[in-house]
């Protein structure tokens, strides 16, 4: 069993950190990450992984054991026999293969379950860079059009400001010209006086 865990453990690595598109790769770990099956394998994996952990402690115990009673063999001078020797060396072997097979079963999991979240953050971390572009792009667009309607509104702001100093411009040639009026009748009444004669302005 935790041989078949391990393989699956390494193929599993494998396939995360292989090159692949990151649009491919977020919606991989978003599968991974959201679906409702994958978290009930999860869940039981974390079950299995228990027992594995279990039978790791144990095969460190029975290494140790088995450790203990090679030396105590060696002081006693039970191991001149070569099938007491062999048997020995088997189950030495048994033990040490078990713990390694275990211990490295656990510290494949630890390393994969850190991997994948590492890259689901930086794949979470990609998304709001890519939000937070768009976001800039669009603020940079609505600058630019808002710089041309300023534009624009200094324009007719300007326009508007020549046609007023046209109209001010005409109504103090309208008051000249009626101030200009205004004195020459008063200068001809003058002068109709002076002559006395009477000012037809009328015919003026």
């Amino acid at each position: 069993m935790c041989f078949a865990l391990l393989m699956s453990e390494i193929a599993l690595f494998s396939v995360i950190i292989a090159p692949m598109p990151f649009t491919m790769r977020k919606r991989m770990f978003h599968f991974l990450s959201e679906n409702p099956i994958v978290a009930k394998v999860q869940y039981a994996l974390k079950i299995t992984f228990i027992f594995v952990a279990v039978l790791f402690i144990d095969a460190l115990q029975r290494m140790v054991r088995i450790a203990q009673e090679g030396a105590y063999a060696k002081q006693k001078q039970e191991m001149a026999d070569v099938r007491a020797e062999t048997t020995y060396a088997a189950r030495r072997f048994y033990a040490q293969r078990n713990l390694y097979l275990t211990g490295a079963t656990l510290f494949l999991s630890l390393i994969l379950s850190r991997v994948f979240y590492i890259i689901l953050d930086f794949i979470h971390t990609q998304e709001e860079l890519n939000a937070i572009t768009g976001k800039g792009g669009k603020a940079a667009s609505a600058g630019a059009e808002i710089e041309q309607l300023q534009a624009r509104n200094k324009e007719l702001e300007d326009k508007v400001k020549a046609l007023q100093a046209k109209d001010r411009d005409f109504d103090n040639l309208k008051k000249q010209a009626s101030q200009q009026a205004h004195e020459y009748n008063r200068l001809a009444d003058d002068l109709n006086k002076a002559t006395g004669s009477v000012s037809d302005k009328k015919a003026d």
